[in-house]
């Protein structure tokens, strides 16, 4: 798999990486603070002081995103939810928890988390300004990281679903209904609204000449819309695998391979033959490893029949595996945890079957056809 962030290190033991559309955001962000809000609020400097702070305000900025997510995985590592990852972006900021609260109360207040710390640094910003009046770089500095944490905490609180506030508002309709799948379909209509409320008003910045702004805004209505849908797609996959295990999904017809067969064998018997894109390692009777069409393509075509699987194969020890028995549901959120496309099925020593992306897609569409059973 392509990586799609820089991992720039581990705050409480969560990784903190940088998706690629940081540095794109954080290009622009620093042109417009030192050719735009700069000049204009503080008269006088040099131009490259002013592009500087330009980039020492953005660096800060998502230095204060970063706290909002860390507030969110703090509150959720008290109510036991794992936290996968934080990863800064084009929109500021996620915090991958591994799964949905157990409750409404553990969604309100992870959810409430991260503006209240946004909260927090705007004010505490705020009260350094008069202490920081002697120096005005560092006065701007704070001005502005007053003022930005302060509207990120207010954007966050509308109850758009999957903003902070559409989440608040879920849990507080979860607490009234007792139902996920309810909450989660009403609070996907108000921020699809939401939504679609941004893309007007960006519509209208458009037409009164503000093409930047109102380009921006309709970005951002778009994003909310779609990341919406997705949720509300996420939670009825959720409840339809619910109650289903993995034996129900799973392909009993695997390709095996000997550790000493080469890859060119490989290739032209089970992948080009059959189609395969996973084959499992074996060796009395028990696997030792497996290959993957990823790992596959990383051999160079000249070095097929000199290659053996043993040379490319992932040892056991080093892939996750489900056993049959598990919720269907868990295994999804398993591949999506760890990277992957494709587990074994374990039973105890033995194989008993793969599970991958595309069993699960058509297992679910066998259950919405009319004569699924």
């Amino acid at each position: 798999m392509l990586r799609q962030n820089i991992r720039i290190g581990k705050i409480m033991g969560i990784p903190v990486g940088l998706d690629y559309s940081w540095f794109f955001i954080f290009a622009i962000l620093t042109w417009m603070l030192a050719v735009s809000y700069f000049p204009v609020e503080f008269k006088g400097w040099s131009t490259g002081l002013y592009w500087a702070m330009g980039a020492a305000t953005s660096l800060m900025l998502f230095v204060s995103v970063l706290l909002h997510e860390l507030g969110h995985s703090f509150v959720a590592l008290q109510f036991k939810l794992p936290v996968r990852s934080i990863t800064l972006f084009l929109f500021g900021g996620v915090a991958q928890i591994a799964r949905e609260p157990r409750s409404a109360w553990a969604e309100f207040w992870i959810a409430i988390a991260g503006p209240v710390v946004s909260f927090a640094l705007g004010g505490l910003f705020y009260l350094l300004e008069p202490l920081v009046t002697f120096n005005e770089p560092l006065l701007a500095l704070v001005k502005y990281l007053s003022y930005i944490n302060l509207v990120l905490a207010i954007f966050n609180l509308v109850p758009g679903f999957p903003l902070d506030g559409g989440r608040v508002f879920r849990a507080i309709v979860w607490g009234i209904t007792h139902d996920i799948r309810k909450a989660t379909r009403i609070a996907a209509t108000v921020g699809r609204v939401f939504a679609f409320i941004f893309i007007y008003l960006g519509a209208v910045q458009i037409f009164n000449g503000n093409i930047g702004n109102g380009l921006w805004i309709i970005f951002i209505g778009w994003f909310l819309d779609n990341a919406a849908s997705a949720q509300v797609q996420q939670q009825e996959i959720r409840a339809a695998l619910a109650g289903h295990k993995v034996a129900e999904a799973m392909n009993p017809n695997f390709a095996v391979v000997p550790a000493d067969m080469s890859i060119a064998d490989v290739m032209t018997h089970h992948v080009l033959g059959e189609g395969r894109r996973t084959v499992m390692v074996m060796q009395n009777d028990l696997p030792v490893g497996m290959l993957t069409l990823h790992h596959l393509k990383k051999v160079p075509r000249e070095s097929w029949s000199e290659k053996m699987v043993s040379d490319v194969m992932i040892l056991t020890a080093k892939f996750k595996t489900v056993t049959s028995e598990m919720e269907l549901w868990n295994a999804l959120e398993a591949m999506d945890r760890d990277g992957v496309n494709q587990l074994p099925v374990l039973d105890g020593s033995k194989l008993a079957g793969l599970l991958s992306r595309d069993d699960l897609i058509s297992y679910l569409r066998s259950m919405n056809t009319p004569n699924a059973t």
